[in-house]
């Protein structure tokens, strides 16, 4: 293990986190209606004033996380409030069964709402960071309630909402990995934040893990399928039963990785790895250096038009994923894919000159939107969760 090294990806870490974190801050709270704007060009001037739902959660965990991670600073914990009060105020369909709308105006008129239930599990997930933080009990019965609605909803209860599947389901039915893994992420937040229902916790988590084996995980195909048959069976007749989205694979490992630290399991953290390699081996493109977007388990042309482009998100994932095999596994081959998304990441996302990543690259590296660095789905999340989890995991092995 070379510490010098080490300290050099800590060291560039520690300040592109704090280079992210106050962009967010500058820019991107809204000082008047509360919440958080995400669609920024790449100075921080807001070229848009609709805000996503999602990011209002996911913002709100972030700067929670900030406080859990480092010691509170009042901007970060007044930044995380913020959040949560403009959801609690102006994000939940209380007519729809506390349903959560995807989009809202910038003073919290409903634009769009959507048959999936991801705005429910970022507005559990930082409703309990926040809990863990300031122990303000409210908080943390507001995290119960999405999530178990989440939980709910997933498991076949009808949707007050009253949209249909996308597909009529006469016709087609089908799993979808998303669901399983990113309640999984918000479990083990809860675990660590909420002991009175640890047990609750503990089951459900375990079910995660049992369902993507189950139902996601090909060996036989080598890759996790994003959509599956009820039954798990691949569906291989056309596109959409086919794509792997490399980077959704690698954040699952991770989420794996974790499940397998609270529970002692080394043979999940081998099946993590196996997962991993490959999703690496399937997604880089060896000509121009980082992830393709999507692939097709056979080969096949996939559908998505951006399937070759290169996203900010699954090189954060990679970051954290080789990261933590590396510290799990001792094995060098992870450190060395982390230094290679790392030097990735430095040459093509990052921006020295005005702080914050390029979201959305070409395939040859150049950004799509040179002038952007948040959208409706871009914001203050993946890139600073990665930077705070790196940052952690880099100073556990310096002092080994």
């Amino acid at each position: 293990m070379d510490k010098v090294k080490l300290q050099s990806y800590r060291d560039w870490v520690q300040n592109e986190l704090d280079v992210c974190a106050n962009f967010w801050l500058k820019n991107g709270i809204d000082r008047e209606h509360g919440g958080v704007y995400t669609c920024l060009d790449r100075k921080g001037e807001i070229y848009s004033t609709d805000k996503s739902v999602w990011m209002q959660g996911r913002c709100g965990w972030i700067f929670a996380f900030l406080c859990h991670t480092y010691g509170v600073k009042e901007e970060w914990l007044a930044a995380s409030k913020s959040c949560l009060d403009f959801m609690e105020k102006y994000c939940i369909n209380r007519e729809a069964g506390g349903r959560m709308y995807f989009t809202v105006t910038e003073d919290g008129k409903p634009l769009r709402q959507r048959r999936y239930y991801f705005s429910e599990a970022f507005y559990a997930l930082a409703n309990a960071e926040y809990y863990g933080v300031t122990g303000e009990k409210e908080n943390l019965e507001r995290a119960r309630r999405a999530y178990d609605l989440y939980w709910d909803l997933a498991h076949g209860m009808p949707d007050p909402v009253g949209m249909g599947p996308k597909t009529i389901p006469e016709t087609r039915s089908g799993r979808a990995f998303g669901i399983p893994m990113i309640i999984l992420n918000v479990t083990g937040v809860l675990l660590r934040v909420d002991g009175e229902r640890k047990a609750l916790y503990e089951e459900r988590a375990q079910a995660c893990v049992d369902e993507i084996f189950k139902y996601h995980v090909h060996p036989e195909l080598k890759c996790v399928l994003e959509n599956v048959d009820v039954d798990g069976s691949a569906r291989l007749n056309y596109t959409e039963g086919r794509t792997v989205n490399p980077g959704h694979d690698i954040e699952g490992v991770w989420f794996l990785l974790e499940h397998a630290q609270r529970t002692g399991d080394k043979e999940l953290v081998k099946k993590a790895a196996e997962i991993f390699d490959w999703a690496i081996e399937a997604g880089w493109d060896n000509e121009y250096g980082g992830l393709l977007y999507f692939t097709d388990c056979l080969k096949k042309p996939p559908e998505a038009y951006e399937h070759d482009m290169k996203l900010w998100w699954p090189h954060n994932e990679i970051l954290i994923a080789s990261l933590m095999l590396y510290r799990d596994t001792g094995d060098e081959k992870y450190l060395n894919w982390f230094d290679k998304t790392l030097t990735y990441c430095k040459e093509h996302f990052s921006d020295p000159e005005f702080g914050e990543w390029y979201g959305y690259l070409r395939r040859d590296g150049l950004p799509t939107m040179p002038s952007t660095k948040g959208s409706t789905f871009k914001g203050p999340f993946h890139l600073p969760r990665c930077l705070i989890m790196c940052d952690t995991m880099l100073g556990q092995l310096l002092e080994r």
